[in-house]
């Protein structure tokens, strides 16, 4: 295996302990309060978009060249990092 499939299956593993990151979040927005909820559906809508922009940068990445695939690997860490955080300041915020 390369390093480039190694890369891609560390960076999905890490999407789905989000994944399930995100789970939780929908589950606890199910029994908040009204107000709660409303902040939940914001920060979700939010993750939501974060997740996807991480997944679309890695497909871009997993359809790269050997050779090409450093290149694009900055937009992923750059995106990985933008969702981590994200999650990081949700998980946060709703323990709140």
């Amino acid at each position: 295996m390369n390093t480039k499939e190694n890369y891609q299956q560390k960076v999905e593993a890490e999407l789905v302990l989000v994944q399930a990151k995100l789970a939780e979040f929908k589950a606890r927005a199910k029994v908040a309060s009204a107000d709660a909820r409303i902040s939940y559906d914001e920060q979700m809508s939010e993750l939501e978009q974060r997740f996807d922009d991480t997944k679309t940068k890695l497909k871009e990445l997993g359809e790269a060249s050997d050779g090409a695939w450093e290149n694009l690997k900055d937009g992923v860490e750059s995106a990985w990092s933008t969702l981590s955080n994200s999650v990081q300041h949700a998980a946060d915020k709703f323990k709140a």
